[in-house]
């Protein structure tokens, strides 16, 4: 069935550059465009499938398209942690982070080996309250092999946070790559917004990109399927890595 579509104005405030019309229904905009005809500039396209025409779009209108991404400080980031509903999840693909290793824990860690985890700390509160409340905090570490000392202090971290409540499962950075994981650390939370974690050269968490962009959303949960399908928990991971060493 045709779409019934009504004329909506011009895409360009009123200069004229494209007309629109929008279909009543559902919403959707249709522009017209002068197409792109210049047998050179065709030559030169990419992917452009049988049936398909291309047409000339002026950088405002491309724009539109762009994602939709707004830096957040690490504060307004830490109050996602509080407001979502359903699932936090989250891909750790760095190999070290700055801020581990200016704890005390860390220092601890490689002077013996092992952690005195305090489960009284801001973060454990916040999370045992949310799993207490039935949602879900998961994540998926990806470990080098062999594992650098920031990837072996977190397999020790994941014991207390699992003890919050969280499911940490760990890939070996082979296998992410064989699966095209991105190498990006990210939240995402309750398949509907992505946070992107920002690092500086020297490994320190600098600010948050949130996306909520349905297409770039839709993207992280099929990154966040994957590897999911393919982690493995992260106890049976330790005690592999135990068993090669």
């Amino acid at each position: 069935m045709a779409r019934q579509l009504r004329p909506s104005g011009t895409g360009s405030a009123g200069t004229g550059s494209s007309s629109v019309q929008e279909h009543a229904a559902s919403g959707e905009a249709i522009r017209s465009r002068p197409p792109l005809s210049a047998a050179d500039d065709v030559a030169q396209l990419q992917r452009l499938a049988e049936g398909e025409v291309a047409a000339v779009v002026p950088r405002e209108l491309s724009k539109e398209a762009a994602r939709q991404a707004r830096i957040i400080g690490l504060d307004e980031f830490e109050g996602l942690f509080r407001t979502f509903r359903h699932s936090a999840w989250r891909l750790e693909a760095r190999r070290r982070f700055a801020s581990d290793e200016a704890t005390d824990t860390y220092r601890q860690f490689i002077e013996t080996g092992s952690v005195d985890w305090s489960v009284e700390d801001p973060y454990c509160e916040l999370i045992r309250s949310q799993t207490a409340q039935g949602r879900r905090v998961e994540r998926v570490r990806i470990v080098d092999q062999p594992p650098t000392t920031g990837q072996l202090y977190l397999l020790t971290n994941a014991r207390r946070n699992s003890g919050l409540g969280e499911d940490i499962r760990n890939v070996r950075r082979v296998d992410a790559d064989r699966l095209q994981l991105p190498a990006e650390d990210f939240w995402l939370f309750d398949s509907r917004l992505a946070a992107k974690l920002r690092f500086d050269d020297d490994d320190h968490l600098v600010d948050v990109e949130l996306i909520t962009e349905s297409a770039e959303v839709a993207r992280y949960s099929v990154i966040r399927d994957a590897a999911w399908r393919h982690a493995v928990p992260y106890e049976e991971f330790a005690a592999k890595l135990g068993d090669s060493g």
